[in-house]
């Protein structure tokens, strides 16, 4: 049996279904634990969305829109501090709709999720010294 890319299976299937590798998104999206439900796009897309996209390099990348512009988008993992540019609708290949954790379904649609969001996105400057503090702590505890 075959791999199949994320593209194929989002070509074949018009979704996929996976388990993340990686810990840009959390705290909303932790590795190993979460499945990610990610379906076709249909047009731009908007602030806030989540798509997945290939970077130039052939590295699969998840992360949130901070900024839609005419040609491109500003994207930045919750975890990250960091924006990134140059990214266009040809680096997408579908966009989250929803996140499984423990059996049960969290889509993007819901209040809470949005929520979620809104806070996340309000505290941008705070969450700077939130990932640093944390990255800091884990330096701290790994030494002892």
């Amino acid at each position: 049996m075959s791999k199949s890319s994320f593209e194929e299976v989002i070509q074949r299937e018009g979704r996929l279904v996976y388990v993340n590798k990686g810990d840009s998104m959390m705290p909303l999206i932790k590795q190993d634990r979460d499945l990610l439900v990610i379906e076709r796009t249909n047009g731009r897309l908007r602030r806030f969305d989540v798509p997945l996209y290939k970077r130039d390099s052939g590295q699969y990348v998840l992360h949130r829109i901070v900024r839609v512009r005419k040609n491109d988008y500003v994207i930045c993992g919750d975890n990250r501090v960091t924006f990134e540019y140059g990214i266009t609708d040809r680096h997408i290949i579908g966009v989250l709709t929803a996140v499984v954790r423990d059996g049960k379904e969290l889509p993007v649609t819901s209040i809470k999720y949005r929520l979620y969001v809104f806070l996340w996105y309000m505290l941008f400057p705070e969450r700077y010294l939130i990932v640093k503090a944390g990255r800091l702590l884990k330096r701290i505890v790994k030494r002892k």
